[in-house]
């Protein structure tokens, strides 16, 4: 989850690492540091706390002339965030930052390290001492020995002062890649050097890059030479500014219509689809996700059921491929993932293709490991999405996964053709109900004004009603730390219903007419306890409740892209409220590459 950056060959390094930095600081904010090699001898500076407070020191002592570096932005896994536990690490004339985790960092200690004096509490300390341990002439032979002894997954860059115009990568089941322009340049995400690059190469697993100042050779772990072909990528133009608004996150719900609507272009226009497939109808179809993309799965199990007639399961990436899935080559299997790096995805995706599953990734990343490996991707088009709590690439997940669904029913004739062309024509107005959506902030603002002092709250709905409710959840959680849960509506009296007294929040999701009534029953029956229940509705279903958010009328099994709007808002505000750091909350990182 952490990032890492490298250059060798620049005019000046440190600026070089910094803005990258800057643009990885999704990934981990717990603390950030910088070493560069300038006249033979590393200098190295890192810092608790954002990558700010890493500038801060820097501007007070003199910038370096060095044209070679590395740089690390951290999401703790071992030790606490600190100084001492900040990247990178030193070992003899070793400098070296990682992404990743090392499994069996305890018994490589007691195996090679037991007389080695330990400076920090992280795994990857031990890497950078093997590597100390292991050299005898040649740096890239204590590489290779050395990833050949770690578990886990890593991604690492290192600098040598003996080789001072060097500069090495090593992969291992964490993102990594490589570029040439008016120098070399690695990074843990391609928008972190895609302005300084024009020759852009995706390490694979079980590979040694040495960066010189105008060349890449790549290498295996026995040391043989690989040729690798450049990757097409398109050099990003997105700069990280939040207009007029307060936050990321605020901007980018409100770039939520305009990424629907690209999404929904990219694929769907008068002529019909252009997606690439020629599907055969199967049995059974598996969609895998973590989080926000695992509720737009739920959403898609909804839109598939009803109009392509096929059954479908919805797995939580992290257990997938450890329940033995009964996934073959009739059963294909859907994984969708923001970044296209998430860890767990990425291990979900390759068990399904090792029992011959056919793949279709939903991504918005499209150099991501996720989105290489797969055998059919479906990109998303929200853009680059800054605030780690994500929206508009929910939102885009969505229509992805609307398009196929009707995709898939027209393909299977499993539903009306009128029906499906008024459906067509609906999704691409989509994007303008999400916008006419954005009308309830106001009264959005006064109801997070009544709801900032809480301490819980509960999600009910039904049908894709609790997909929304569960995303609503999790958003409000995420960002102003306020317990919640998501429940479906019916199950309340399970047992759930035994929490409610006076004044807890219940917020009711309405995405159906056809199951109005029954949510009604459901909301009557913890108002009763003393619950004041919210209910978010459109505007052709009545709903009794406290307050009720109406929204635009929309096709139902689109209802969850608008209804979850007020619910991005609302978390939004009351987080705001509480004064919590909204962009960058606690604990979390926005691309979770370690499992």
């Amino acid at each position: 989850m952490c990032g890492i950056i490298g250059c060798n060959g620049v005019e000046s390094a440190v600026p070089v690492l910094i803005n990258g930095l800057k643009k990885m600081e999704y990934r981990g904010y717990d603390s950030s540091g910088i070493a560069v090699l300038c006249k033979g001898k590393t200098v190295t500076e890192k810092k608790k706390g954002r990558v700010a407070a890493l500038v801060k020191e820097l501007e007070r002592k003199a910038n370096s002339e060095a044209q070679i570096g590395i740089g690390h932005t951290r999401w703790a896994t071992h030790g606490e965030p600190s100084d001492e536990n900040a990247h990178p690490h030193q070992s003899g004339k070793f400098t070296l930052v990682h992404n990743g985790i090392i499994e069996n960092h305890t018994k490589l200690k007691e195996q090679y390290l037991k007389l080695t004096a330990m400076k920090s509490g992280t795994d990857t300390e031990v890497a950078v001492h093997l590597l100390n341990r292991f050299c005898s002439d040649s740096c890239l032979e204590a590489i290779a020995h050395t990833a050949k002894q770690l578990e886990g997954s890593f991604a690492f860059a290192v600098m040598y002062e003996d080789e001072p115009e060097k500069l090495f990568c090593v992969r291992q089941a964490s993102p990594l890649v490589v570029g040439l322009g008016e120098g070399t340049f690695a990074a843990s995400d391609t928008a972190a050097i895609s302005e300084n690059i024009h020759t852009l190469y995706r390490m694979n697993d079980g590979e040694i890059a040495v960066l010189e100042k105008d060349r890449i050779s790549f290498y295996d772990f026995e040391l043989n030479r690989i040729t690798k072909t450049p990757d097409v990528f398109e050099k990003s133009s997105y700069t990280a500014d939040k207009g007029s608004c307060e936050h990321f996150m605020l901007k980018e719900i409100y770039e939520q219509p305009e990424a629907i609507r690209r999404t929904v272009e990219a694929y769907l226009n008068e002529n019909g689809f252009d997606l690439g497939l020629k599907p055969a109808k199967p049995e059974r179809i598996f969609i895998v996700a973590c989080g926000s993309a695992y509720h737009a799965g739920l959403v898609g199990r909804r839109v598939f059921e009803t109009l392509a007639k096929i059954p479908v399961s919805v797995e939580t990436a992290s257990e997938f491929r450890y329940s033995e899935p009964l996934v073959n080559e009739e059963t294909p299997v859907i994984i969708i993932s923001q970044s296209g790096e998430t860890a767990d995805s990425l291990a979900a995706l390759r068990e399904a293709k090792k029992r011959g599953a056919k793949t279709l990734s939903i991504v918005n990343v499209k150099e991501s490991t996720i989105a290489s490996e797969s055998d059919f991707v479906l990109l998303t088009r929200a853009g680059p999405e800054i605030a780690v709590a994500t929206t508009k690439a929910y939102g885009a997940q969505l229509s992805a996964l609307y398009l196929l669904g009707i995709y898939f029913a027209e393909s299977f004739g499993t539903a009306d053709k009128n029906e499906l062309e008024e459906m067509k024509k609906a999704l691409n107005d989509l994007h303008k109900s999400v916008s006419a959506a954005l009308n309830c902030e106001e009264q959005i603002k006064e109801i997070a004004h009544r709801l900032k002092g809480i301490d819980r709250a509960y999600f009910i709905g039904r049908g894709a009603g609790f997909a929304a409710a569960s995303e609503g959840s999790l958003k409000l959680k995420e960002i102003s730390y306020i317990h919640c849960e998501a429940y479906a509506a019916g199950e309340m009296k399970h047992g759930t219903i035994s929490l409610i007294e006076k004044d807890t929040t219940v917020i009711a999701m309405n995405t159906q007419t056809a199951l109005a009534h029954k949510l009604q029953s459901n909301i009557d029956e913890v108002r009763s306890r003393g619950a004041r229940v919210i209910a978010v509705t459109s505007a052709d279903s009545k709903i009794n409740a406290d307050e009720t958010i109406t929204l635009p009328e929309v096709h139902p099994l689109f209802a969850v892209s608008t209804q979850i709007v007020p619910l991005q808002l609302l978390s939004y505000h009351i987080a705001r409220l509480r004064g919590c750091d909204i962009d960058k909350p606690r604990n979390l990182a926005k691309s979770v590459t370690v499992e």
